[in-house]
């Protein structure tokens, strides 16, 4: 069964296009963070075989404000080698090809450290920043006048 089509991005890879995307809504256990961020790989013509690459992070949208990490075009390139040499076969039917990558790993696939964000609110901080890195709102209302558009 092909990967819908709808949300996914395309990649080229040594000649071969791909089209990848990251579920649309996490599971419950995605959204815990129990589960870790996942995105699925095939090939763009004649899809058959599925590589799955699970990372070592949450994914953006969990609950509970764990770590992540964006989900790049040279991530997911570097993984489809990766699988490639593993032994994935993207034209063999079967049961989808897993890919887990280690912390480790992450660094040398990226060729360079992750750049880890944390999910607040509104938006995303990254990992280690402060109140200066928080979004900034907008005020709608003054405090002082009162609102009467809403009386």
């Amino acid at each position: 069964m092909a990967m819908p089509k709808k949300g996914s991005r395309r990649t080229t890879v040594d000649g071969t296009v791909y089209r990848w995307r990251v579920r649309h809504k996490p599971t419950y256990c995605q959204g815990n963070g129990w589960t870790p961020l996942r995105f699925a790989v095939e090939r763009a013509e004649e899809p058959e075989g599925v590589l799955v690459v699970s990372l070592p992070c949450a994914r953006p949208d969990n609950w509970l404000g764990k770590r992540t990490i964006a989900v790049r075009p040279v991530l997911v390139a570097e993984c489809i080698r990766r699988a490639l040499e593993q032994g994935w076969n993207s034209g063999q039917r079967g049961t989808g090809f897993t890919l887990t990558v280690t912390e480790n790993e992450l660094t040398e696939l990226l060729g360079e450290p992750p750049q880890y964000l944390i999910p607040f609110l509104w938006g995303m901080i990254p990992e280690g920043g402060g109140i200066r890195d928080l979004p900034r709102a907008t005020q709608i209302w003054s405090r002082s006048e009162p609102d009467t558009n809403h009386l």
